[in-house]
């Protein structure tokens, strides 16, 4: 069994739709981060940077897991699925893509863009041409490929759909 610390955000769905896929079974442990659940003593005790998601996994020894690309790769490495050997430096490369480009920046855009227009015409500005850019490479790449990393569905199309959808 393993719980999952989450909220409703393109991060927190990462890992239930990771859990889906590999059929674990596991119970969601829902974050108000507007309330500052994230904040608490005993969840920085899983995650020491107060951020959703996380896991623990209580089949192995109640090990806790954080960082999403870490918990994909944690998940995919003892399911065996979606993480083949082969593809693995694409699979890597694409992952943390998402993760140092493709949702800081949407996330970021969102931020100044849609929830605080306004605020910093430069940032507003600055991560839109960002995103565009983020777009106009996944469009670039996935025109020429069903997944981002290789023949087969992966951990890298994982992290990266709810980003994008």
């Amino acid at each position: 069994m393993i719980d999952l610390f989450s909220s409703d955000t393109p991060n927190g769905k990462k890992i239930s739709i990771m859990l889906e896929e590999i059929g674990f079974e596991y119970v969601v442990k829902k974050m108000d981060l507007s309330k500052g659940d994230q904040f608490k003593e005993d969840f920085k005790e899983i995650s020491p940077f107060s951020k959703i998601p996380a896991i623990i996994d209580h089949s192995n020894n109640k090990e806790s897991v954080f960082e999403s690309g870490a918990i994909l790769i944690y998940l995919a490495e003892k399911s065996g699925k979606f993480y083949e050997k082969e593809n693995k430096l694409k699979i890597d490369q694409w992952l943390m893509a998402q993760m140092g480009s493709i949702g800081p920046f949407i996330g970021q855009y969102h931020f100044f863009y849609k929830f605080n227009k306004g605020l910093s015409e430069v940032s507003e500005k600055r991560y839109f041409e960002m995103t565009k850019k983020v777009y106009e490479v996944l469009e670039n790449h996935l025109s020429k490929n069903d997944y981002l990393a290789g023949e087969n569905y992966s951990i890298a199309d994982i992290a990266t759909w709810p980003w994008i959808a």
